[in-house]
């Protein structure tokens, strides 16, 4: 039996979903809907008794750990992860997990998607993969349409043509429509042929290939070189950054669907969003009878037609408003209306420009090994709460321009300094004085959590000289 391999697509930076979601911690790692991430929920869909391969992951090198310890979280076993070096957009990242997949069974069926729509009908789904599956052996090249229910402009549309013989429910495409107008949306919904471009794709490997090298050989040569030339680090495949680099930044769509013959749509309807803003997240999540969805801690009075989302330890109080977005984060706050929603990467454009932290980073910022928090700061000093994963070790590092108080507060930490390497227990503490080589590792079976007092001239991240790190990491900021 042919096996369906799912491609996961976890590179973006849902900055529609600031503050929540940032570059360095994005949406796709946030249980924004359930109690789970949605990258988890993603590979969940696809249970190998049903015929699915392992899934896929296509990530860049900044997130590699954060895929990692949110499927090992949740023990689900990637087949593969694949870094790519660069930004270039769904066609190249597509093809790179095609042409990884190939190599070990040229029978393939991908199914390629992004790691942070959400699917609530997941038989509704699985039925029309099924449905598709005679189609992709055969050649044709599938995306899975959504049933439009409101005339949406923040969406690629598909217009259907003629169905495929011996393919029921399969149509050929007539044509894509870029985000439209409303009235435009509006006369899409009313003739019934459209469908929203979903961005998932069903598909051959072999036959992929065959239509990538017809239509964008520009992006078949590079990405080609680039699997060829990948190299295996821990658990990742790193692809071959100088050749992947070569590779064009453009879409599926451009690069092949527009312009393949082999194009056809299947329409569904299974419940799909893919979050895009906050007020696809609310028109997602329930609601009250005022139809007011509430997260975190929250407390509302006359207010209607609103999202308010709140840290669990910092109250928000909202009162005689409608059609609000509010977002209520530990270190930024996002007032916006229902219509506006589309426009928050405005605002993180605008962050970017200033060179401002919280465009990038949370207050409490995600390592390989686990987590730290700035919790005070002040000139020439700055305090941070720290939390090491069981089994994690930091690298070993010393500082040119600040010294660091370590103190437990609980487990039990395993530090070296200098040449002594030594056990502290909780409610006991070291220095580490200026210059000289230190590490820290959690040697126990719960998390270790520590309070870390810096003092110096200096206390930017980028003040560590690493000497040996068992993450692979050189360049990053810690």
């Amino acid at each position: 039996m042919t096996t369906i391999y799912p491609v996961i697509l976890s590179g973006g930076s849902g900055s529609r979903l600031w503050p929540v979601s940032r570059s360095l911690y994005p949406k796709q790692f946030l249980p924004l809907l359930s109690n789970l991430p949605m990258l988890v929920e993603t590979a969940k869909r696809f249970p190998v008794d049903l015929g699915f391969a392992l899934p896929t992951i296509v990530s860049n090198h900044e997130h590699r750990f954060m895929v990692a310890q949110s499927l090992q979280e949740y023990k689900i076993t990637p087949r593969a992860i694949i870094l790519e070096p660069c930004a270039r957009n769904t066609a190249p990242a597509i093809a790179t997990a095609t042409m990884e997949i190939i190599q070990h069974d040229p029978e393939a069926l991908i199914l390629a998607l992004p790691s942070d729509h959400i699917i609530k009908n997941q038989d509704h789904f699985l039925g029309a993969i099924e449905k598709g599956i005679s189609a992709a052996q055969d050649g044709y090249l599938l995306t899975f349409g959504i049933q439009p229910d409101k005339p949406e402009t923040g969406y690629g549309y598909i217009q259907k043509g003629a169905p495929l013989q011996n393919f029921k429910g399969v149509f050929k495409i007539e044509k894509f429509v870029e985000k439209p107008s409303t009235e435009a949306a509006e006369s899409y919904i009313n003739q019934g042929t459209f469908s929203w471009n979903s961005g998932m794709f069903f598909f051959s490997a072999k036959h992929f290939l065959e239509e990538l090298s017809s239509y964008s050989p520009d992006i078949l040569r590079p990405v080609k070189a680039a699997v060829s030339n990948a190299r295996k680090d821990m658990d990742f495949i790193r692809l071959d950054e100088e050749e992947f680099s070569n590779s064009p930044s453009i879409s599926i769509d451009y690069a092949v669907m527009e312009q393949t013959q082999k194009g056809a749509v299947l329409p569904v309807d299974p419940g799909w969003s893919d979050i895009g803003s906050w007020t696809s997240l609310w028109e997602a999540s329930e609601k009250d009878e005022n139809g007011n969805t509430l997260k975190g801690d929250t407390l509302v009075k006359d207010v209607t037609n609103s999202l308010v989302f709140s840290d669990d330890d910092k109250l928000t109080a909202v009162m005689g408003v409608e059609d609000l977005i509010i977002v209520n984060n530990d270190d930024a706050l996002l007032v916006t209306t229902q219509k506006c929603s589309q426009d928050v990467k405005a605002i993180v454009n605008q962050l970017i420009d200033l060179k401002r932290p919280e465009a990038e980073l949370h207050s409490t910022v995600h390592r390989p090994w686990g987590t730290y928090r700035t919790t005070d700061a002040g000139e020439n000093y700055l305090v941070k709460t720290i939390t090491v994963y069981p089994g994690a070790i930091l690298s070993l590092q010393y500082h040119h321009h600040r010294a660091e108080h370590w103190v437990v507060v609980k487990g039990e930490a395993t530090v070296t300094k200098g040449d002594d390497v030594f056990t502290l227990k909780e409610n006991e503490s070291t220095y580490i004085p200026l210059g000289v080589t230190h590490r820290l590792e959690n040697k126990g079976g719960i998390p270790l959590m520590m309070v870390e007092v810096q003092s110096g001239s200096y206390l930017a991240e980028d003040d560590i000289v690493r000497l040996e790190d068992v993450y692979g990491r050189r360049m990053d900021k810690s």
